[in-house]
């Protein structure tokens, strides 16, 4: 049941690319319709069932905590603070002391991604995965590194940035078993992309294949085409 699944999601985001549109506002914090992009991602989440949130902040991390202590909400939503930036990596084991679940969901909080996150969580205790990665296709991976995979979603390789066309990428959503911390480098700061994955590869790493939307909101451009879906009603 999802509920009982704990949702770590990534804020301490610098987004520096976006300070052309705003030059002070943490990423995940960036306006949609007067409030910020976090609280669709949390109240997406919320309405497929998860009930508790834990919030991994960083830059600017008084700014994000103190909206959402004071945020009207029927779910739980917890704090994991940086103190200096700690990578994707190094921010979840900075939670691990407040993550109670097994499995537990891990997010970027600057990505949205359409995923039916009960088949998504199904899908991993069916393959026995350590790790699983949401892949979501999408038409033009230029901009995004993509995934290799087999014919049974195993992951074999994490590819750079290519002009390939459609591909499945990487959507910055994951489902982790609590034996993931087993894996993670003795160190503060790493990366979950560069430190953790490719060392799964080996163990058994899977793709949950998605064609719902994605997009983040790093650049400008993609905050504005963010900005027009939401406007459109979806």
């Amino acid at each position: 049941m999802l509920e009982e699944i704990d949702v770590v999601i990534l804020c301490g985001g610098l987004g520096k690319r976006l300070r052309t549109v705003d030059e002070s506002t943490p990423k995940v914090m960036m306006a949609f319709e007067d409030r910020p992009f976090l609280d669709i991602v949390i109240e997406r989440m919320a309405d497929q069932g998860f009930q508790r949130f834990v919030l991994c902040t960083g830059y600017k991390a008084d700014w994000v905590e103190n909206y959402y202590r004071n945020y009207e909400t029927d779910v739980i939503i917890d704090f994991s603070r940086e103190e200096e930036p700690l990578g994707t990596g190094g921010a979840v084991m900075n939670a691990r002391p407040i993550v109670d679940s097994d499995p537990f969901i891990v997010l970027n909080g600057d990505c949205y991604c359409e995923v039916d996150y009960q088949k998504f969580v199904d899908y991993h205790h069916q393959v026995e995965a350590t790790a699983s990665i949401v892949a979501a296709e999408v038409p033009d991976s230029k901009d995004y590194g993509s995934l290799v995979m087999d014919d049974d979603s195993r992951i074999l390789q994490f590819l750079e940035k290519q002009d390939k066309g459609g591909q499945f990428i990487n959507a910055g959503r994951y489902c982790f078993s609590q034996d993931v911390f087993d894996v993670m480098p003795d160190t503060p700061k790493f990366s979950m992309e560069y430190d953790v994955f490719p060392a799964l590869i080996e163990e058994g790493l899977y793709g949950f294949k998605t064609q719902g939307e994605f997009f983040d909101i790093g650049t400008p451009e993609r905050y504005q085409k963010a900005m027009e879906f939401f406007q459109h009603g979806k």
